[in-house]
């Protein structure tokens, strides 16, 4: 018996977290697990980011879906603004490009390349 669609689509989704390295402007490694973007994530973070500018729908994926190697959240919602005042702009957008990208080779990385 063939799979109806929904179960086809569920299936090839794999929503499995993947590692993502981010090389920092200091030269230091940042890891993060991150799963794919789903449609009703991608509407939390347009309604949290409160307008259509792509760095705070940016942002707000980076806060939600950015977590460490057993699951737990990295960001808490009410550090935006320590993100947006004391990290590097560089760092900060490598992190929301990194968490937005598909990882498919699992490779890091680089915002310098």
């Amino acid at each position: 018996m063939a799979l109806r669609a929904i179960d086809r689509l569920k299936k090839a989704a794999n929503l499995e977290a993947t590692k993502r390295v981010v090389t920092l402007s200091d030269d230091s490694e940042f890891e993060m697990w991150v799963t794919p973007l789903t449609m009703a994530e991608r509407e939390r973070a347009q309604k949290r980011a409160g307008s259509d500018d792509a760095n705070a729908f940016a942002l707000q994926l980076l806060i939600t879906k950015a977590k460490d190697e057993v699951g737990e959240s990295l960001f808490l919602a009410g550090e935006v603004d320590v993100l947006k005042n004391e990290v590097k702009d560089k760092d900060l957008q490598a992190l929301m490009l990194a968490n937005l990208t598909e990882n498919e080779e699992k490779k890091a990385i680089d915002p310098k390349s």
